[in-house]
């Protein structure tokens, strides 16, 4: 991460967690017709109080968790396994910071126990890194990306019935997450770091890329939440006062047209491995006055490898 770039995050972040609230839409209304889980998420504060709830070890090799869906009884979670890793360039090469390396993209398939029901693999060539997901009611969305910023996608969809896997468009840069938008019938998406946001017709054709607001997190997974809206999770990598890393975990509603934060809080739990809990899949669901959010943010390689959190809030 650039210097330039690490303050300014730093001091965004900073200030979010001064402030003791969250951010609210600027015009102080609250969207009509969110989803349940996201009229919930409108009430969390930096003070609510997360319980873990619990902890199931998932006990398959789960390499590099990314995205995480809720279907029903099913939980679709997206993963890279590096066969050989990247290596950055010491200049860029034809455009690119980095090898391609090697891998190969699952997407699991599990229980709300924890247990293996499908092993999804994707991807083509260089193209093997899934990201964010999202469940449109019918199908699963699912980026797969190359393992660089700058690079080339493909956009799948999955049913979660039959497990039938279908190309919907490609797209020349690298997508990390997509959300299917119910309201309007479009696909957003984000690239690396989710610095830039993405907008396609129903057909995959790119409508238009604009920068993204937000410099608090870089989104990681995201759901749609309804009334044009999408819910986000991330992280930050920042650094300690001695020079120690350092992940901030957060949360955002926004706007899909633009980009703007509705709402947004940091989320300060982390895991065995000692990532963010918010690092990179996350899945929340609302259960009458309870809002829980499901993670799984450490990789399999990691010394507890990785485990399925579950945390409550009554908001």
């Amino acid at each position: 991460m650039k210097t330039k770039r690490a303050l300014a995050i730093a001091a965004v972040a900073a200030a979010a967690l001064t402030a003791g609230t969250s951010a609210v839409a600027t015009n102080g209304q609250t969207p009509q017709g969110l989803t349940a889980e996201a009229e919930a998420f409108i009430k969390v504060d930096r003070n609510t109080q997360w319980k873990e709830v619990q902890n199931l070890k998932l006990d398959f090799p789960t390499f590099h968790p990314q995205g995480m869906s809720l279907v029903g009884d099913k939980i679709f979670l997206s993963s890279v396994e590096i066969l050989e890793p990247t290596v950055r360039y010491p200049s860029p090469v034809d455009g690119y910071d980095r090898t391609t390396g090697k891998g190969r993209g699952h997407v699991f398939v599990i229980d709300r126990q924890g247990k293996l029901l499908k092993d999804i693999v994707l991807g083509e060539g260089t193209i093997y890194h899934p990201g964010g997901t999202d469940f449109d009611g019918d199908r699963v969305w699912v980026p797969v990306a190359e393992y660089r910023p700058n690079s080339s996608s493909i956009v799948y969809t999955i049913d979660p019935d039959t497990y039938e896997v279908i190309e919907q468009f490609r797209q020349a840069d690298h997508i990390g997450g997509v959300v299917a938008d119910r309201k309007t019938n479009r696909i957003s998406g984000v690239s690396w770091g989710s610095r830039k946001l993405f907008t396609w017709n129903s057909q995959g054709r790119l409508l238009g890329t604009q920068g993204n607001p937000s410099h608090f997190i870089d989104y990681q997974d995201c759901e749609y939440a309804g009334a044009g809206q999408q819910l986000c999770s991330g992280v930050t990598g920042l650094k300690t006062a001695d020079g120690k890393p350092f992940e901030l975990g957060g949360l955002a509603l926004t706007d899909l047209s633009d980009g703007t934060i509705t709402h947004e809080v940091p989320f300060q739990k982390f895991s065995t491995a000692g990532h963010s809990i918010t690092r990179n899949p996350v899945a929340l669901e609302s259960d009458g006055e309870v809002l829980r959010l499901f993670a799984a943010p450490d990789d399999g390689e990691e010394a507890a490898g990785t485990e399925l959190f579950i945390f409550e809030a009554r908001p």
